[in-house]
């Protein structure tokens, strides 16, 4: 019996790649797809349509983002985009580009600087109705940056929307929302300290583990001492429930997906007990003097999709037929 018919109703919740790379110059991005390339598709590449656009030449840059997503080198189709925020005068420009040119190939669009459901709710619909005017057939995935003081509000209602698949929390731009009164260490060390910062982190995950979403923690702008980033990427993990992270330099990229990545010691131990699951015919077990049962196989489960798709290779993951056949 399929182990995700019987633990999870046939509805399997998505594992995107752990760690979101950000891009945003040509050279940058052809730069990240040669990594992806020798990588694998551990971790996704965002082109930058918003902050990574010259001034002046947004419409250049958009051309140029689509010719990439076509490109060969796409090999994995895990290359998304972010557009420039709904306010802005490019915004439609940079929809009616990327959908019409690589609309089928788009991995995902992240939308910025949103302020509610009702407003993203309307914003899919747009995408849509553009994607049915170029013959698109996919339905494109809908990635939201949660930065402002509405969408926090907002994140349970954002995160239902069946077409969007992730939240990512914009922490920069939330603390720079306060005007102040949030001091600017909590961009960075004292982030998981602040309490209104610490808030928006558990609102922002709790909103997405109530709907079968991911959260992707924000970015870390140290790109030297990468032991920050590791410590980082465990704490948003391991204390804040987040499985994704963004990535603003190629350095931080093993890292993330080290960090959110199970162990091997982890992997062994899941799939063990998953193995005894199946010959109990999934009823309760004992292992190693725990009792277990759907409840925790679900959780050991998501560890080995988890480790499937970390691009990393655990010997005994290959030759699962029941995992790799789910």
């Amino acid at each position: 019996m399929n182990p995700a018919q019987v633990l999870f109703d046939g509805k399997v919740p998505k594992t995107l790649p752990v760690c979101d790379h950000y891009c945003g110059t040509e050279v940058r991005m052809k730069k990240a797809m040669a990594l992806q390339s020798g990588m694998g598709p551990c971790f996704d590449i965002t082109f930058d349509c918003e902050d990574g656009a010259p001034i002046g030449s947004e419409e250049v840059h958009a051309h140029l983002v689509a010719d990439l997503i076509n490109h060969p080198d796409n090999r994995f189709e895990r290359i998304g985009v972010r557009v420039h925020d709904p306010q802005s005068p490019h915004f439609d420009q940079d929809l009616q580009i990327l959908i019409k040119a690589a609309g089928q190939r788009l991995a995902y669009i992240t939308i910025p600087k949103i302020e509610s459901a009702k407003e993203i709710s309307l914003l899919i619909e747009k995408i849509n109705t553009i994607a049915n005017q170029y013959q698109i057939s996919q339905t494109i995935p809908i990635h939201v940056l949660i930065e402002t003081h509405g969408a926090l509000a907002d994140a349970f209602n954002i995160a239902s929307h069946p077409q969007i698949e992730c939240l990512s929390f914009g922490l920069m731009d939330f603390v720079s929302a306060h005007y102040g009164a949030i001091p600017a260490s909590a961009m960075n060390s004292d982030q998981f300290k602040h309490p209104l910062v610490t808030r928006a982190m558990l609102d922002i995950s709790a909103a997405c583990h109530r709907y079968a979403k991911t959260p992707s923690h924000n970015v870390c702008t140290e790109i030297t001492n990468l032991s920050i980033v590791d410590k980082d990427s465990l704490t948003a993990k391991d204390f804040f429930g987040y499985t994704r992270k963004w990535s603003i330099h190629p350095n931080q990229i093993p890292v993330i997906v080290d960090a959110f990545t199970p162990k091997m010691e982890q992997v062994d131990e899941a799939i063990a007990i998953l193995q005894a699951a199946m010959d109990a015919s999934w009823g309760p077990i004992q292992f190693q003097g725990k009792l277990h049962d759907r409840a925790s196989y679900r959780y050991y489960w998501m560890v080995v999709q988890r480790a499937k798709a970390s691009g990393k290779q655990f010997m005994n993951l290959t030759s699962l037929s029941w995992l790799n056949n789910a």
